[in-house]
Protein backbone atom coordinates (compact mmCIF):
# COMPACT_ATOMS: atom_id res chain seq x y z
CA UNK A 1 0.00 0.00 0.00
CA UNK A 2 1.36 3.30 -0.87
CA UNK A 3 1.61 6.70 1.29
CA UNK A 4 -0.80 8.28 -0.25
CA UNK A 5 -3.15 4.98 -0.01
CA UNK A 6 -2.32 4.83 4.03
CA UNK A 7 -3.56 8.31 4.43
CA UNK A 8 -6.96 7.98 2.74
CA UNK A 9 -7.82 4.85 4.49
CA UNK A 10 -7.42 7.33 7.77
CA UNK A 11 -10.02 8.97 6.96
CA UNK A 12 -11.65 10.17 10.39
CA UNK A 13 -14.92 9.16 11.15
CA UNK A 14 -16.75 12.54 12.28
CA UNK A 15 -19.53 12.69 14.77
CA UNK A 16 -23.13 12.98 14.11
CA UNK A 17 -24.68 16.02 15.29
CA UNK A 18 -28.06 16.19 17.16
CA UNK A 19 -30.31 17.73 14.27
CA UNK A 20 -29.94 15.44 11.70
CA UNK A 21 -32.56 17.31 8.95
CA UNK A 22 -32.78 20.58 7.82
CA UNK A 23 -35.83 23.93 8.42
CA UNK A 24 -36.76 22.17 4.76
CA UNK A 25 -37.29 18.34 6.43
CA UNK A 26 -34.76 17.05 4.45
CA UNK A 27 -31.15 15.54 5.88
CA UNK A 28 -29.09 18.77 6.44
CA UNK A 29 -25.76 19.71 4.38
CA UNK A 30 -22.71 21.68 4.92
CA UNK A 31 -20.38 23.38 3.00
CA UNK A 32 -17.14 23.43 3.75
CA UNK A 33 -14.30 25.93 2.25
CA UNK A 34 -10.43 25.16 2.75
CA UNK A 35 -7.67 27.66 1.93
CA UNK A 36 -4.14 26.71 1.49
CA UNK A 37 -1.13 26.80 -0.53
CA UNK A 38 2.01 25.32 -2.27
CA UNK A 39 0.19 23.72 -5.28
CA UNK A 40 -0.80 25.54 -8.73
CA UNK A 41 -4.64 26.25 -9.26
CA UNK A 42 -4.39 23.64 -12.34
CA UNK A 43 -2.80 20.84 -11.03
CA UNK A 44 -4.98 20.97 -7.71
CA UNK A 45 -8.21 21.14 -10.33
CA UNK A 46 -7.49 17.74 -12.04
CA UNK A 47 -6.59 16.41 -8.82
CA UNK A 48 -9.64 16.73 -7.60
CA UNK A 49 -11.54 16.62 -10.66
CA UNK A 50 -9.81 12.64 -10.57
CA UNK A 51 -10.82 11.81 -7.24
CA UNK A 52 -14.18 12.48 -7.13
CA UNK A 53 -14.83 11.20 -11.17
CA UNK A 54 -16.08 14.82 -12.34
CA UNK A 55 -15.80 17.29 -15.41
CA UNK A 56 -13.90 20.37 -15.26
CA UNK A 57 -14.66 23.94 -17.14
CA UNK A 58 -12.44 26.76 -16.93
CA UNK A 59 -14.23 29.76 -15.44
CA UNK A 60 -11.18 32.67 -16.23
CA UNK A 61 -7.91 32.13 -15.70
CA UNK A 62 -8.10 31.98 -12.01
CA UNK A 63 -11.40 29.93 -11.19
CA UNK A 64 -12.45 26.25 -12.20
CA UNK A 65 -15.57 24.46 -11.82
CA UNK A 66 -16.06 21.11 -11.17
CA UNK A 67 -18.86 19.93 -12.59
CA UNK A 68 -21.20 17.00 -13.22
CA UNK A 69 -22.15 16.18 -8.79
CA UNK A 70 -25.84 16.34 -8.44
CA UNK A 71 -25.21 18.34 -5.47
CA UNK A 72 -23.65 20.82 -7.26
CA UNK A 73 -20.43 22.63 -8.37
CA UNK A 74 -17.37 22.38 -7.08
CA UNK A 75 -15.08 25.39 -7.17
CA UNK A 76 -11.37 25.85 -7.08
CA UNK A 77 -10.03 29.40 -7.13
CA UNK A 78 -7.07 32.12 -6.27
CA UNK A 79 -9.01 33.35 -3.52
CA UNK A 80 -8.65 37.42 -4.45
CA UNK A 81 -11.60 38.62 -5.75
CA UNK A 82 -9.88 41.73 -7.73
CA UNK A 83 -7.51 38.87 -9.57
CA UNK A 84 -10.71 36.36 -10.26
CA UNK A 85 -12.42 39.37 -12.03
CA UNK A 86 -9.70 40.72 -14.23
CA UNK A 87 -8.97 37.25 -14.79
CA UNK A 88 -12.57 36.73 -16.50
CA UNK A 89 -11.70 38.99 -19.46
CA UNK A 90 -10.26 38.90 -22.54
CA UNK A 91 -7.53 40.57 -24.37
CA UNK A 92 -7.32 41.87 -27.27
CA UNK A 93 -3.53 42.21 -28.18
CA UNK A 94 -3.85 45.23 -30.76
CA UNK A 95 -5.47 47.33 -27.93
CA UNK A 96 -2.86 49.24 -26.26
CA UNK A 97 -5.24 49.40 -22.84
CA UNK A 98 -5.58 45.42 -22.90
CA UNK A 99 -2.10 45.11 -23.01
CA UNK A 100 -1.45 47.54 -19.95
CA UNK A 101 -4.45 46.03 -17.96
CA UNK A 102 -2.59 42.58 -19.22
CA UNK A 103 0.58 43.63 -17.35
CA UNK A 104 -1.06 44.54 -14.34
CA UNK A 105 -2.81 41.43 -13.80
CA UNK A 106 0.22 39.53 -14.47
CA UNK A 107 2.60 41.25 -11.89
CA UNK A 108 -0.65 41.49 -9.53
CA UNK A 109 -1.00 37.16 -10.08
CA UNK A 110 2.73 36.97 -9.39
CA UNK A 111 2.64 38.84 -5.70
CA UNK A 112 -0.75 37.06 -5.11
CA UNK A 113 0.63 33.30 -5.67
CA UNK A 114 3.15 34.33 -2.63
CA UNK A 115 0.85 35.16 0.08
CA UNK A 116 -2.87 34.24 -1.35
CA UNK A 117 -4.19 31.09 -0.70
CA UNK A 118 -6.01 28.73 -3.07
CA UNK A 119 -9.70 28.04 -2.27
CA UNK A 120 -11.51 25.04 -2.59
CA UNK A 121 -15.12 25.11 -2.05
CA UNK A 122 -17.75 22.36 -1.74
CA UNK A 123 -21.40 22.73 -2.97
CA UNK A 124 -23.39 21.99 0.12
CA UNK A 125 -23.06 18.12 1.32
CA UNK A 126 -25.38 15.52 3.33
CA UNK A 127 -23.58 14.15 6.67
CA UNK A 128 -22.76 10.87 4.64
CA UNK A 129 -20.85 12.56 1.90
CA UNK A 130 -18.12 14.51 4.24
CA UNK A 131 -15.93 11.13 4.18
CA UNK A 132 -15.17 12.55 0.73
CA UNK A 133 -14.01 15.90 1.67
CA UNK A 134 -11.84 14.46 4.53
CA UNK A 135 -10.28 11.75 1.49
CA UNK A 136 -9.60 15.28 -0.51
CA UNK A 137 -7.77 16.69 2.37
CA UNK A 138 -5.45 13.97 3.05
CA UNK A 139 -4.65 13.82 -0.75
CA UNK A 140 -3.61 17.06 -1.01
CA UNK A 141 -2.04 17.09 2.24
CA UNK A 142 -0.18 13.79 0.41
CA UNK A 143 0.67 16.59 -3.03
CA UNK A 144 2.12 19.26 -0.67
CA UNK A 145 -0.66 21.33 0.01
CA UNK A 146 0.66 23.78 2.86
CA UNK A 147 -1.69 25.29 5.53
CA UNK A 148 -1.96 28.72 7.87
CA UNK A 149 0.87 28.20 10.50
CA UNK A 150 3.31 26.77 7.52
CA UNK A 151 4.81 30.82 7.08
CA UNK A 152 4.27 33.92 8.58
CA UNK A 153 2.74 35.09 5.56
CA UNK A 154 -0.30 32.78 5.50
CA UNK A 155 -3.39 33.13 7.58
CA UNK A 156 -5.54 30.10 6.37
CA UNK A 157 -8.83 29.06 7.50
CA UNK A 158 -11.23 26.15 7.18
CA UNK A 159 -14.88 27.14 6.92
CA UNK A 160 -18.12 25.49 7.62
CA UNK A 161 -21.30 26.32 6.63
CA UNK A 162 -23.78 24.44 8.59
CA UNK A 163 -27.31 24.30 7.00
CA UNK A 164 -29.80 25.23 10.22
CA UNK A 165 -32.11 22.71 11.60
CA UNK A 166 -35.03 25.04 11.47
CA UNK A 167 -36.28 28.60 10.90
CA UNK A 168 -37.59 29.15 14.77
CA UNK A 169 -35.75 31.90 16.28
CA UNK A 170 -35.22 30.08 19.32
CA UNK A 171 -33.02 26.93 17.99
CA UNK A 172 -31.19 29.80 16.10
CA UNK A 173 -30.52 31.85 18.62
CA UNK A 174 -29.69 29.10 21.22
CA UNK A 175 -27.01 28.37 18.25
CA UNK A 176 -25.61 31.63 18.62
CA UNK A 177 -25.47 31.61 22.60
CA UNK A 178 -23.93 28.18 22.77
CA UNK A 179 -21.22 29.42 20.31
CA UNK A 180 -20.83 32.66 22.86
CA UNK A 181 -20.60 30.00 26.02
CA UNK A 182 -17.59 27.90 23.97
CA UNK A 183 -15.86 30.34 21.98
CA UNK A 184 -12.85 30.71 24.55
CA UNK A 185 -12.58 27.03 24.65
CA UNK A 186 -12.77 26.84 20.94
CA UNK A 187 -10.19 29.36 19.99
CA UNK A 188 -8.08 28.11 22.83
CA UNK A 189 -8.61 24.69 20.81
CA UNK A 190 -7.73 25.57 17.47
CA UNK A 191 -4.14 27.25 18.47
CA UNK A 192 -4.76 29.93 16.36
CA UNK A 193 -1.40 31.00 14.82
CA UNK A 194 -0.36 34.63 15.65
CA UNK A 195 -0.58 35.93 11.84
CA UNK A 196 -4.63 34.51 11.80
CA UNK A 197 -4.82 36.08 15.39
CA UNK A 198 -3.67 39.89 14.07
CA UNK A 199 -6.51 39.88 11.38
CA UNK A 200 -9.89 40.95 11.68
CA UNK A 201 -11.63 37.79 10.14
CA UNK A 202 -12.33 36.04 13.04
CA UNK A 203 -13.54 38.19 15.53
CA UNK A 204 -15.26 37.48 18.29
CA UNK A 205 -18.66 39.49 19.22
CA UNK A 206 -18.44 42.34 21.01
CA UNK A 207 -18.81 41.74 24.76
CA UNK A 208 -21.78 44.03 24.74
CA UNK A 209 -23.52 41.81 22.55
CA UNK A 210 -22.60 38.53 24.23
CA UNK A 211 -23.92 39.86 27.25
CA UNK A 212 -27.28 40.72 25.46
CA UNK A 213 -27.83 37.65 24.02
CA UNK A 214 -26.53 35.40 27.00
CA UNK A 215 -29.43 36.69 29.63
CA UNK A 216 -32.28 34.32 30.09
CA UNK A 217 -34.53 37.15 29.77
CA UNK A 218 -33.58 37.59 26.43
CA UNK A 219 -36.53 35.99 24.21
CA UNK A 220 -36.61 37.93 20.70
CA UNK A 221 -38.44 37.87 17.76
CA UNK A 222 -36.68 37.08 14.73
CA UNK A 223 -36.65 40.59 13.75
CA UNK A 224 -35.35 41.55 16.76
CA UNK A 225 -33.00 38.77 16.74
CA UNK A 226 -31.47 40.02 13.30
CA UNK A 227 -31.55 43.76 14.62
CA UNK A 228 -29.46 43.03 17.37
CA UNK A 229 -27.19 41.00 15.51
CA UNK A 230 -26.64 43.77 12.93
CA UNK A 231 -26.29 47.01 15.91
CA UNK A 232 -23.58 45.18 17.25
CA UNK A 233 -22.34 42.83 14.21
CA UNK A 234 -22.44 44.67 10.39
CA UNK A 235 -19.70 43.05 9.20
CA UNK A 236 -18.83 39.38 8.17
CA UNK A 237 -15.49 39.17 10.49
CA UNK A 238 -17.11 37.51 13.43
CA UNK A 239 -15.94 34.10 13.98
CA UNK A 240 -19.35 33.04 13.63
CA UNK A 241 -20.78 35.31 10.91
CA UNK A 242 -24.99 34.78 10.94
CA UNK A 243 -25.25 37.51 7.92
CA UNK A 244 -25.76 35.48 4.90
CA UNK A 245 -27.93 33.37 7.18
CA UNK A 246 -30.00 36.70 7.80
CA UNK A 247 -29.76 37.83 4.39
CA UNK A 248 -31.00 34.91 3.66
CA UNK A 249 -33.98 34.71 6.12
CA UNK A 250 -34.57 38.87 5.68
CA UNK A 251 -32.68 40.68 3.02
CA UNK A 252 -34.55 43.71 3.04
CA UNK A 253 -33.19 43.68 7.12
CA UNK A 254 -29.80 43.28 6.30
CA UNK A 255 -29.49 45.36 3.01
CA UNK A 256 -30.65 48.08 4.74
CA UNK A 257 -27.40 48.28 7.02
CA UNK A 258 -24.66 46.63 4.93
CA UNK A 259 -24.51 46.20 0.84
CA UNK A 260 -20.99 43.97 1.60
CA UNK A 261 -21.72 42.50 -1.96
CA UNK A 262 -19.52 39.11 -0.24
CA UNK A 263 -22.08 38.19 1.92
CA UNK A 264 -24.28 35.84 0.46
CA UNK A 265 -27.68 34.64 1.02
CA UNK A 266 -27.63 31.06 2.65
CA UNK A 267 -29.73 28.78 4.83
CA UNK A 268 -26.49 28.43 7.14
CA UNK A 269 -24.22 29.63 9.67
CA UNK A 270 -20.65 30.61 8.50
CA UNK A 271 -18.45 29.24 11.11
CA UNK A 272 -15.12 31.26 10.13
CA UNK A 273 -13.00 30.19 13.22
CA UNK A 274 -10.79 27.08 12.29
CA UNK A 275 -7.51 27.57 11.06
CA UNK A 276 -6.36 24.93 8.15
CA UNK A 277 -3.07 22.82 9.06
CA UNK A 278 -3.18 20.82 5.95
CA UNK A 279 0.49 20.17 5.80
CA UNK A 280 0.33 18.85 9.22
CA UNK A 281 -0.74 15.13 8.25
CA UNK A 282 -2.58 14.08 11.32
CA UNK A 283 -4.46 17.82 10.90
CA UNK A 284 -8.21 16.73 9.32
CA UNK A 285 -12.14 18.23 9.39
CA UNK A 286 -12.44 16.66 12.33
CA UNK A 287 -10.84 18.66 14.74
CA UNK A 288 -12.99 21.55 13.67
CA UNK A 289 -16.10 19.12 13.69
CA UNK A 290 -15.95 18.14 16.69
CA UNK A 291 -15.77 21.42 18.41
CA UNK A 292 -18.71 22.75 16.54
CA UNK A 293 -20.52 19.41 17.39
CA UNK A 294 -19.95 21.13 20.89
CA UNK A 295 -22.35 23.51 20.07
CA UNK A 296 -25.21 21.73 18.82
CA UNK A 297 -24.92 19.81 21.37
CA UNK A 298 -24.68 22.35 24.43
CA UNK A 299 -27.54 24.29 22.20
CA UNK A 300 -29.51 21.10 22.03
CA UNK A 301 -29.39 20.82 25.92
CA UNK A 302 -31.77 23.30 27.17
CA UNK A 303 -31.21 23.10 30.48
CA UNK A 304 -27.45 22.80 30.24
CA UNK A 305 -26.99 25.60 28.34
CA UNK A 306 -29.46 28.18 30.86
CA UNK A 307 -26.67 26.88 33.23
CA UNK A 308 -23.89 27.19 31.10
CA UNK A 309 -25.10 30.92 30.27
CA UNK A 310 -25.29 31.90 33.95
CA UNK A 311 -21.75 30.92 34.68
CA UNK A 312 -20.85 32.92 31.11
CA UNK A 313 -22.68 35.99 32.53
CA UNK A 314 -20.96 35.84 36.10
CA UNK A 315 -17.18 35.18 34.16
CA UNK A 316 -17.80 38.31 31.88
CA UNK A 317 -18.58 40.45 34.87
CA UNK A 318 -15.81 39.08 37.42
CA UNK A 319 -12.66 41.33 37.47
CA UNK A 320 -10.72 38.03 38.89
CA UNK A 321 -11.97 35.93 36.21
CA UNK A 322 -9.92 34.72 33.20
CA UNK A 323 -10.56 33.61 29.39
CA UNK A 324 -7.80 30.51 30.96
CA UNK A 325 -10.01 30.06 33.43
CA UNK A 326 -13.46 30.27 31.79
CA UNK A 327 -11.41 27.71 29.55
CA UNK A 328 -10.91 25.52 32.43
CA UNK A 329 -14.64 25.72 33.90
CA UNK A 330 -15.79 25.06 30.39
CA UNK A 331 -13.49 21.61 29.99
CA UNK A 332 -14.65 20.45 33.78
CA UNK A 333 -18.19 21.23 33.46
CA UNK A 334 -20.30 22.05 30.06
CA UNK A 335 -19.12 19.67 27.40
CA UNK A 336 -20.80 16.48 25.82
CA UNK A 337 -18.71 14.10 27.59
Amino acid sequence: MTECEVVLSCSSQLQALPWQTSYAGNARRFGIEIEFSGLELADVTQLIAKQLQLSVEEDGRYRYRITGDKAGDWLIELDFQRLTKMGEQKFDTDSLTDNLQESLETMLAAVAKKVVPLELVTPPLPFARLSEVTDLVALLHQHGAKGSSESLQYAFGLQFNPEIPSTDVTTLLRIIQAFVCLQDWLRQREHIDVVRSLTSFIEPYPKAYQRKITNKEYQPALSELIDDYLEFNPTRNRALDCLPLFLHLDKKRVRAVTDDKLIKARPAFHYRLPSCEIHRKAWSLQHAWDGWAEVESLAADHKRLARCMTAYRQHLSSLSSTSASWVSKVEKQWLNR
